[in-house]
C-alpha cells in the first residue's frame, strides 16, 4: 500500500492507496497552523489511518505548499509562511520513522492527474491550480519535472502577462508585483471582482450580465497566463484544479482565447477539469514512491 499526505494550509489529509490506486482508508484533520503541532498531527493521522487499514506503509509521500531549498534543505516559497525556514523533511522522517518524500502540492496534483486522472495516457501534462493560491506542476512521461533549482512549474509567481490599463499593479505576499496568484486564484479573483468565483458563476447562471463580464475577464487572464506555458512546454493537456476549477463554463472560454496569445496557428492542447478533485493532492503524494519503495516520480 501507498500512503499519501496532503498538507494543506487549513487541513491535513492522509490516505492509503492499494496497488490499483484505490483509496482504502482516508481521514483529515484541521491543520493547527503551528509548526511543531502540525508535524505531530501528521504522525498521529498516519498512525490512525494505518490502524484503520490494518497495515503499515513502508514509505510516505507528502504534498506541501512551497518546496525544499537545494542549498539548506529547509522549506521555502510556502504561502503558509510559518513553514518557511523549517526542516520539514527531516522532522517528518524522524516523526514517521520511515522514508518520506515531500513535494510541492501543485506537482502532486499534476502527477495524480497524469497517472490515472484526467490526463492519463498523455505525455506532457501541466496542472494549473486555482484555489486559495495559484500554482502549477509539470509532468512528462509520468514524472514530475522539478528542475535543477527545484522550482519547475512555479507558474503562480510569474507576473500576469500583457497587462491592461484596468489591471492596477498589486504586490503579492512573496514581495513581487502582479504574480498570477494575485489575479487567478480564488482569493485573487475576489480581490479584483469583489465577489467569490462561486457567487459569480451562480449569478451568471441567473442572467447577471456583470458576473458574466467578470468571469470572461478571468478566462482572458487565464488564457494569457497559460499561453506562456504553451510557448515553453507545449503540453498535451492542461488540467485545472482548485475551487475555481469547478466552474465548467471556463473551460471552453479559456481554450477559445488561447489562440490569441499562444505563438501558434492552432491549439491542439486540451483544457480539462481534474478527475480526482480534492483527492488529487493526497493521491499524487502517494504516487511519489514506486511500488518498490523507490522515489520514482521525479525528473531533474
Amino acid at each position: 500500500m501507498r500512503l499519501g499526505v496532503d498538507f494543506g494550509g487549513t487541513k491535513i489529509e492522509a490516505a492509503l492507496l492499494d496497488s490499483e490506486g484505490e483509496i482504502v482508508a482516508r481521514q483529515r484533520v484541521p491543520n493547527p497552523g503551528d509548526y511543531r503541532a502540525a508535524v505531530a498531527a501528521v504522525a498521529a493521522l498516519t498512525g490512525r489511518i494505518e490502524s484503520e487499514a490494518g497495515g503499515r506503509a513502508q514509505t510516505v509521500g507528502v504534498a506541501m505548499p512551497g518546496s525544499l531549498s537545494a542549498v539548506t534543505g529547509l522549506v521555502r516559497n510556502s504561502n503558509s509562511t510559518w513553514l518557511n525556514g523549517k526542516p520539514f523533511l527531516e522532522d517528518l522522517n524522524a516523526a514517521l520513522a520511515r522514508p518520506v518524500r515531500v513535494e510541492n502540492d501543485a506537482n502532486c496534483f499534476a502527477l495524480s492527474e497524469a497517472v490515472d486522472g484526467a490526463a492519463a495516457g498523455r505525455r506532457v501534462v501541466f496542472g494549473a491550480i486555482f484555489g486559495t493560491g495559484c500554482g502549477g506542476g509539470v509532468v512528462v512521461d509520468g514524472r514530475i519535472v522539478e528542475g535543477v533549482n527545484g522550482i519547475g512549474g512555479e507558474w503562480g509567481h510569474l507576473p500576469l502577462p500583457w497587462m491592461r490599463a484596468d489591471e492596477a499593479p498589486v504586490r503579492c505576499w512573496c514581495g513581487r508585483m502582479n504574480c498570477l496568484e494575485t489575479w487567478l486564484s480564488g482569493s485573487g479573483f475576489k480581490r479584483w471582482s469583489a465577489m467569490s468565483a462561486r457567487d459569480a458563476e451562480e449569478a451568471r447562471r441567473a442572467g447577471d450580465a456583470r458576473a458574466a463580464v467578470l468571469l470572461d475577464a478571468l478566462a482572458d487572464k487565464m488564457a494569457r497566463a497559460l499561453a506562456l506555458v504553451m510557448n515553453i512546454i507545449d503540453p498535451d493537456v492542461i488540467v485545472f484544479g482548485g475551487g475555481v476549477s469547478n466552474i465548467d463554463w471556463l473551460y471552453p472560454s479559456v481554450r477559445g482565447k488561447l489562440i490569441a496569445h499562444a505563438f501558434t496557428d492552432k491549439v491542439d492542447t486540451l483544457v480539462v477539469k481534474n478527475r480526482h478533485g480534492d483527492s488529487s493532492g493526497v493521491r499524487g503524494a502517494a504516487w511519489l514512491f514506486g511500488a518498490d519503495g523507490e522515489a520514482s516520480a521525479h525528473l531533474q
